[in-house]
């Protein structure tokens, strides 16, 4: 097994492209380089530290999720004076989706310093929000909570959050129709069905009904995907009726 020290490492030249690229994307330099070779690291490269423990992102990640959560939720506690905790709760779950957070590692091109034995034309979406999370716990870790704070704002509130637009957004068709169905009293049926066809990944297909009535169809690649997919569609038909219904 190998260790993190010689898989990043193994040549200087590495080590300084490394440094470089990562300086350009935080806009500072990194005081402990160890926590951001852990924050890019996959876990199939199977390396463990000199305690036997395993070193890969999964652990930052789930930290770095802790601190965008505190950070987005202090500065919606402070720009919405007027907001309950349901819509204050909503808005960060706005912010820290699984789809923008997706969106920003694309942004900073995060996947390029991953240390992988998979391809990384074979990771799904969520490696780019994977990363970026690890990433701000990296942060945290090497410069403290004021400089993992100042990262977030620069990086995802002062480009990315409009209260106005946040507030109309829908993070959810699926939960959203289910809402609007439950309200008013209608049947809802996701009947999902494994749909390969002639491509090599599987896929799934789903029927949506109202009521006993099938009202939208999709494919995707999981189950989650396709329902998703169906529910926009289904959401679309029906937008006045769920908008009368002043769900959002």
């Amino acid at each position: 097994m190998r260790s993190l020290k010689n898989i990043f490492n193994s040549r200087s030249k590495d080590k300084g492209e490394f440094f470089t690229a990562l300086t350009k994307i935080l806009n500072f330099k990194p005081k402990t380089l160890k926590h951001y070779k852990t924050a890019f690291t996959h876990r199939s490269m199977n390396i463990k530290n000199s305690k036997g423990h395993i070193v890969n992102y999964e652990r930052l990640e789930f930290l770095g999720d802790a601190m965008l959560s505190a950070v987005i939720a202090h500065y919606l506690y402070t720009e919405v004076p007027s907001g309950d905790e349901g819509y204050l709760t909503k808005m960060r779950s706005k912010v820290v989706s699984r789809e923008h957070l997706n969106e920003l590692g694309k942004d900073l091109g995060l996947i390029k310093l991953v240390k992988s034995k998979i391809p990384k034309g074979q990771f799904g979406d969520n490696i780019h929000g994977n990363l970026f999370e690890a990433l701000v716990g990296a942060i945290y870790l090497d410069k403290g909570y004021a400089a993992c704070e100042k990262f977030i704002e620069n990086r995802i509130i002062g480009p990315y959050i409009d209260i106005e637009k946040l507030e109309g957004k829908v993070i959810s068709y699926k939960s959203l129709l289910i809402e609007w169905c439950q309200k008013e009293k209608k049947h809802f049926d996701y009947n999902v069905y494994e749909d390969t066809g002639n491509s090599d990944v599987k896929h799934f297909s789903v029927k949506l009904s109202l009521d006993h009535k099938v009202v939208a169809k999709a494919r995707a690649t999981s189950k989650k995907k396709a329902e998703e997919k169906a529910s926009k569609r289904a959401y679309f038909a029906f937008q006045k009726e769920i908008s009368k219904a002043t769900i959002l």
